[in-house]
């Protein structure tokens, strides 16, 4: 079901937006509308910006401005979640504000990691974040992702976190995401707080299997990645399993450390979603090689040309 109640946890398939450039790295506004409702049609059950594939490291505020706008009106019924990646209090409060002015219906919340917090110090970056955002009318996933911000959140602290009004949900990607997901849902036992998983859905189907309720995914296979969550729900794993392998040559490709970006913008253009490739510096554009070989990943799949 499409979410439409704003006090609900986000769950579901929730593709990670890419930030679509130009040739002269401008933002692609028209690109991103079309990128939203390519997400509506292939099934997805929400949308985020600012995150890990979105490339928001490389983006102005004025731009992060105009991405909600844009992405919010695009999205209708669908809610937003929205990345908060400030290492500091003053800033995520900044942050925090300017999406829920904008519309979005969840912050998705990085730990501070320029100075590696202890878990009472996490504990209370939460709580702030968590008392404003219940007064705004947002919710706040926490973020677990210490592979990108080296913060490590043990099974434990994510229940201390889960306590916590306005907490209501945990995106779990702390590699391998599964034994993760496991020992947290074992230690969150009967609590509401919804689990995700990131990683690029790499192990999507038995994150479900541990307790998961929602995954998010870069977004270039949103239609494809639906469908074996369709299988899935409704019993059919040896048939969401046998589509899933289809897919897993293509969500690993997406996880390579440097060109993931321009990977998944790669896909979107050849489907005719968005206009061009291009990524901002440091990110990297794959090599004329690497384009060969990602046609011969593609070829398999049912990769249709996006109606837009």
């Amino acid at each position: 079901m499409r979410l439409l109640m704003q006090n609900v946890a986000i769950r579901g398939l929730v593709p990670v937006l890419a930030t679509p450039f130009t040739e002269t790295l401008d933002l692609d506004r028209g690109s991103l509308r079309r990128l939203v409702e390519f997400q509506a049609r292939s099934g997805a059950d929400g949308v985020a910006i600012f995150g890990m594939a979105s490339e928001a490291f490389t983006l102005t505020t004025s731009e992060r401005e105009a991405i909600l706008t844009d992405v919010v009106a695009a999205a209708g019924p669908m809610p937003v979640v929205a990345g908060v990646g400030a290492t500091a209090i003053a800033p995520a409060l900044e942050q925090l504000r300017q999406l829920a002015d904008g519309g979005a219906r969840a912050a998705m919340v990085l730990p501070p990691f320029m100075v590696k917090p202890g878990p009472v110090q996490l504990v209370d970056f939460y709580a702030t974040l968590a008392a404003e955002a219940v007064r705004l009318g947002v919710s706040i996933m926490v973020q677990d992702a210490p592979g990108a911000t080296g913060v490590a959140m043990t099974p434990e602290l994510i229940v201390a976190l889960s306590d916590i009004d306005g907490v209501d949900s945990v995106k779990v990607e702390a590699p391998p995401t599964l034994p993760k997901m496991c020992a947290v849902a074992a230690a969150l036992g009967d609590r509401p707080m919804a689990m995700l998983g990131g990683q690029n859905a790499q192990f999507v189907l038995d994150e479900y299997a541990c307790g998961a309720v929602g995954t998010m995914p870069a977004c270039e296979f949103t239609d494809l990645l639906a469908a074996t969550l369709a299988a899935w729900n409704s019993g059919d794993r040896a048939g969401a399993r046998e589509s899933f392998a289809h897919l897993l040559p293509l969500i690993v490709w997406g996880l390579q450390s440097g060109p993931a970006w321009a990977i998944h913008k790669e896909v979107l253009v050849r489907r005719g979603v968005i206009s061009s490739a291009a990524v901002r510096a440091p990110a990297q554009p794959i090599p004329a090689r690497m384009a060969e070989l990602l046609t011969e990943v593609l070829a398999p799949l049912p990769l249709t040309p996006a109606s837009v």
